[in-house]
C-alpha cells in the first residue's frame, strides 16, 4: 500500500471503496441465509414440542395417572388435544390455524357398539381424527398416519398426535435458502418448507 506522510493515496481509497463492494453482495448472502436457517430451527423446535405436549395431554389430561378419562381428540372446546397442540404453536409461528392435526385416541368412537380402538389382540390401535383450527373430519381407522400397535396390546394402547405444519422462509427466494433447499422437507424454490413431527405415547 502506497503511504504518502500517513495519509492514503486516492488511488488506494477508490480500492477499499471496489473491494466493500464487491464483498458486499456476499456477506449480505450469508447474512440472510443464516438468518433463514435460524427459523427454520425455531420451527422445528415449536413442532417437536407441540405433537408431545398434545399425546402427553391425551393420556393424562386434567387426571391423574391410571385413570381412564381422556380428553376428547378434538372438537369446539379449548380442553381437547387438538386444541392443546395448536396452541402449542401459536404465538412462535404463523399461519397454525392451517396446520392439520391427527389425533389417535381411544375418545375417537366408531363402530356400533362405539368403541375407540380397532383391530384385535395384539394388532389393536386407537381410532384417528383430523383437525384444522378446531373443526374434525370424521373418525377413521385409516388414517394418513397410522399408530403404531403397542407391544403389549390389547393390553395398552398407544396415542399419536401428527402435526403437519408448512412455512415460508422469512425472506423468500432461492439464494437466500441455499441451506434449505439441501433439505428434502423444502421445495426445489426454497419458498416453502412441511414439517410432519408425531409423538406417541401408551395409554393404560
Amino acid at each position: 500500500m502506497k503511504l504518502r506522510r500517513g495519509i492514503l493515496t486516492r488511488s488506494d481509497s477508490g480500492q477499499s471503496l471496489v473491494e466493500t463492494v464487491l464483498i458486499l453482495p456476499l456477506l449480505l448472502l450469508l447474512l440472510l441465509n443464516a438468518l433463514n436457517f435460524g427459523y427454520f430451527f425455531l420451527v422445528t423446535l415449536n413442532l417437536t414440542a407441540s405433537p408431545r405436549a398434545g399425546v402427553e395431554y391425551s393420556i393424562y389430561g386434567p387426571n391423574s395417572p391410571g385413570t381412564t378419562n381422556y380428553p376428547a381428540a378434538g372438537g369446539s372446546s379449548s380442553l381437547t388435544v387438538s386444541n392443546l397442540s395448536q396452541q402449542d404453536m401459536t404465538g412462535a409461528l404463523s399461519r397454525v390455524t392451517s396446520a392439520p392435526i391427527q389425533v389417535c385416541s381411544q375418545t375417537n368412537l366408531t363402530g356400533t357398539p362405539p368403541n375407540g380402538v380397532n383391530g384385535t389382540g395384539t394388532s389393536q390401535k386407537s381410532n384417528c381424527i383430523t383437525c384444522t383450527n378446531g373443526t374434525c373430519g370424521a373418525v377413521t381407522t385409516t388414517p394418513t398416519y397410522p399408530p403404531h400397535a403397542d407391544p403389549e396390546a390389547p393390553t395398552f394402547v398407544l396415542h399419536r398426535v401428527d402435526v403437519t405444519y408448512t412455512f415460508i422462509p422469512l425472506i423468500p427466494g432461492q439464494p437466500f435458502n441455499l441451506f434449505l433447499l439441501a433439505s428434502p422437507l423444502c421445495n426445489a424454490s426454497g419458498t416453502s418448507c412441511t414439517f410432519h413431527r408425531f409423538a406417541e405415547m401408551r395409554a393404560m
